[in-house]
């Protein structure tokens, strides 16, 4: 299962601990209180869950770094403490050097949990400052993540008595290795620790743009008959015999003109309409949107979860 730092697995992660960053606070040995480094990050699975500490040793040992597993460790947050269960600054040495440029795979985790896992064959008592490995027989300590649902746990650490005895080392499998199968590394002690979170509920009102319909305008071509009048003028002969006042005279032979083909002539003229087609602006359409603005009203039952505390003639104390 692949590993992610705590910042990048869940950047707000600080909300989780009430705004308490986890990363940074002091790591020291159970009972002796020896200061054995810093926490310097924590690694997580894809759930969220926290599976180590990465401890800065500091510069005791040039500033060498090791994983030390959640659920040997207790987390002390009066005092901004981590505690190491059952190990010694020596022990801590001994770690395989956790760098940023190693890949955190099986193998490499393996050779971490050998470190706290016990041996086969015959054990006899060791005391909390044997080198290795490091006494895992108790089971206790406590792990965390964001994606569970109490917060960081502790368990005072105590020596089980270690008779001669027998321990069968479990087999694993790469392809089918889950942390349960190392229970005392990554469990979590909710016998000494819990945390209970108060959720409620809240309405989140959320604006989304969606298309609601179109608008399409364009333009079509109308016929109709127009009819225009225009005034014409054509021209035509008026032939008009009239009787001369001295109708009846007698002319003179020298006066009297009779002539054949004589011809008058006349030219006619008339108007005719020429009628041609233009085209011209008629109007202009102008064409804009406008954003309308209304509020939205939405109502919606929420939920809220209140403590109730039952210790009848107890004291308790609520911070």
């Amino acid at each position: 299962m692949p590993l992610h730092k705590l910042e990048e697995f869940d950047s707000d992660y600080k909300n989780a601990f009430d705004g308490e960053d986890i990363k940074g606070k002091g790591v020291y040995t159970e009972g002796s209180d020896e200061k054995i480094g810093s926490v310097s990050d924590v690694l997580v699975d894809e759930d969220g869950r926290f599976r180590y500490f990465v401890v800065d040793l500091g510069f005791w040992i040039f500033g060498k770094k090791v994983l030390l597993p959640v659920g040997r460790t207790r987390v002390d947050h009066r005092a901004d403490r981590v505690y190491a269960l059952g190990m010694t600054k020596q022990q801590a040495e001994d770690l395989p050097e956790f760098s940023d440029r190693l890949a955190v795979d099986y193998d490499y985790e393996e050779k971490v949990r050998g470190v706290y896992r016990p041996t086969t064959g015959i054990t006899a008592e060791r005391s909390l400052d044997t080198p290795a490995p490091l006494d895992t027989t108790t089971g206790l300590g406590v792990g965390t993540g964001l994606g569970a649902a109490t917060g960081l746990g502790a368990a005072a650490y105590q020596p089980t008595p270690a008779p001669d005895r027998i321990v069968e080392r479990p087999t694993y499998n790469r392809d089918t290795y889950d942390y349960k199968q190392d229970s005392s590394l990554y469990d979590m002690n909710e016998q000494d620790h819990q945390t209970l979170r108060l959720y409620e509920e809240r309405l989140v009102a959320n604006k989304q743009r969606r298309k609601t319909g179109e608008v399409a305008i364009g333009k079509r071509v109308e016929t109709e008959t127009a009819r225009v009048s225009v005034p014409v003028d054509k021209e035509r002969v008026i032939v008009e015999r009239v009787t001369p006042a001295d109708a009846g005279r007698t002319v003179s032979p020298d006066a009297t003109a009779f002539k054949e083909g004589e011809v008058a002539r006349m030219e006619i003229y008339e108007e005719t309409a020429n009628i041609n087609k233009e085209a011209f602006v008629r109007e202009e359409v102008n064409i804009k949107k406008v954003v309308d603005h209304d509020t939205v009203e939405a109502k919606e039952t929420i939920r809220r979860e209140e403590l109730d505390v039952s210790a009848p003639n107890l004291p308790i104390e609520e911070r």
